[in-house]
């Protein structure tokens, strides 16, 4: 089955290793038993936002012709301020434009994680304000997914844990780590896994 990971930064894996990207590690740890993933494309670019991948990521899929896909998008919509009526627009227009090529069964959404609670957090905003921000942009993507019947995975928790785990944050003292990914694949498995049909 053809996998394209639609996003940000967090599904690109800025600074981490390829094979650390959650994406990535999705595929491996469903493993050959049929049906199968092939990750043909992670479309996703540091630094998108909704509107971004909307321009620069959803033509492609098509092109791409895949049978399923991730989506994970917000945190850029936040530090850019962006108003969660024009995210949750966008969102829309992304959930709707891969229901035109996939089943609802066949689409993934994945809650943006709390970039706050990391060193560099303060750099891009106040914190507080900021976690506020990312609890109403998964929120609306958790809502928008429901209404469309397309699973949400909500891995927010997980990121908080960097708060106090180290290890869970990237070299570059923003980003997840690959073991931050590795707990989120954790979670994304079993829901992927029911979804195809394993």
């Amino acid at each position: 089955m053809r996998y394209v990971a639609l996003g940000d930064s967090y599904t690109i894996g800025t600074s981490v290793r390829p094979a650390e990207r959650w994406p990535d590690r999705l595929v491996r740890a469903l493993g050959p038993t049929e049906p199968t993933l092939e990750l043909v494309a992670n479309l996703a670019v540091n630094g998108y936002t909704s509107a971004d991948l909307i321009r620069a990521e959803l033509p492609a899929v098509a092109r791409l012709d895949p049978g399923f896909a991730t989506v994970l998008i917000g945190v850029n919509d936040v530090v850019r301020r962006v108003s969660l009526d024009t995210y949750g627009a966008n969102v829309a227009t992304i959930l709707n434009t891969l229901l035109g090529q996939l089943a609802p069964d066949r689409i993934v959404t994945v809650a943006t994680p709390d970039y706050t609670v990391t060193p560099a957090g303060a750099d891009y905003g106040d914190p507080a304000s900021r976690h506020d921000d990312i609890v109403a942009v998964n929120g609306a993507l958790a809502r928008l997914a429901a209404e469309r019947r397309i699973a949400f995975v909500d891995t927010f928790d997980i990121s908080l844990g960097a708060a106090a785990d180290r290890a869970l944050i990237a070299t570059d003292g923003l980003h997840p780590s690959g073991a931050q990914y590795a707990r989120w694949v954790e979670r994304i498995l079993p829901v992927v896994a029911e979804r195809i049909g394993r």
